[in-house]
């Protein structure tokens, strides 16, 4: 099995399959690394990731969930906005 994910660290790295699970909803697979013992990872982020109905493998590959980046676009510009403590300080000294 082949890690596919753009941003993970050990993209384009191959692991054998120990076994596969379901955790929280998501495919998992539990793979072997020589150095570190085993690890898991989403099954989507491998070449093992779900086929689409057409069989056209490149429309089904999906890394965001749109609801989950709308929050955290939230959260980014809720935290970008807060006044940091600097400022805060400066302004109780006035």
């Amino acid at each position: 099995m082949e890690i596919c994910h753009p941003f993970h660290p050990l993209k384009g790295q191959r692991f054998p399959v120990l076994k596969t699970r379901r955790v929280s909803g998501i495919d998992t697979l539990i793979l072997a690394h020589s150095e570190r013992g085993s690890f898991s990872l989403n099954r989507e982020w491998t070449d093992w990731g779900a086929l689409p109905a057409e069989g056209n493998r490149e429309a089904s590959a999906c890394y965001f969930d749109l609801d989950m980046l709308l929050e955290l676009i939230a959260l980014v510009e809720r935290l970008t906005t807060f006044p940091s403590k600097e400022s805060f300080r400066k302004g109780l000294d006035q």
